[in-house]
């Protein structure tokens, strides 16, 4: 006599996993904007205020906005699940609770959706922090790259997995450079020359796809 509820949870449920993604986006931007880290920033008008204790910050206000409402579309989600489960196909239990929850999903994801593209629009990338910020590492995120080269290169997994370990451990602890440490390391330069060790340094080896993939995900004209 009624329409299988199952369809409406599958709707809402729907609109709920498309929220999560936009929350996770958020998620993302908001740990970015953090002071100590500084790579994004959400759009900041010159008359906004941040913290209202802290003249200093701008916090990422819409981000969270976003993740916030995210969970109201979760929470939406169980209660259309929830009304699957009608009494002889024909109670009305379901309908109190469609009449917030249908409208109220549909506002908020499209609230949300209309949010997120305003930040994207105006996102603020902060590229000589994103640069600091490798090169805080002291270069041990060229690790694995590190180990890799030197298996291809004849030396066996275990050995290569310790001398990377220990000399980045070494670099991160003591703030040296991971590259002057493995250029020392006679180990290394056994099987590898110093150009090869700069090539494994090079930054440029995890970039040279960036614009295959932003074509590829539309995101940008050819």
């Amino acid at each position: 006599q009624i329409i299988q509820r199952d369809r409406y949870a599958d709707f809402i449920s729907t609109l709920a996993i498309c929220g999560g993604s936009l929350e996770k986006f958020a998620t993302e931007i908001r740990s970015l904007q953090r002071t100590e880290i500084s790579e994004l920033q959400e759009p900041f008008g010159e008359l906004q205020t941040g913290s209202s204790s802290m003249p200093h910050k701008k916090n990422p206000d819409v981000s969270e906005r976003i993740c916030g409402l995210s969970r109201v579309l979760r929470g939406n989600s169980i209660i259309a699940l929830e009304n699957i489960s009608l009494w002889g196909e024909r109670d009305i239990s379901h309908s109190s609770a469609e009449r917030i929850i249908l409208p109220d999903s549909c506002f908020t994801i499209n609230y949300m959706l209309h949010k997120f593209i305003e930040i994207m629009e105006g996102l603020i990338i902060n590229k000589n922090k994103m640069i600091d910020n490798i090169n805080l590492s002291k270069g041990v995120i060229y690790s694995q790259r590190l180990m890799l080269t030197l298996i291809s290169s004849g030396m066996i997994r275990e050995k290569a997995y310790r001398i990377v370990q220990e000399s980045s451990n070494k670099a991160w602890n003591e703030g040296i450079e991971l590259q002057e440490l493995i250029s020392k390391n006679k180990e290394v330069t056994a099987v590898l020359d110093n150009k090869e060790i700069q090539k494994v340094f090079d930054i440029n080896y995890y970039l040279k796809n960036i614009d295959y993939k932003f074509k590829q995900s539309k995101l940008i004209k050819e």
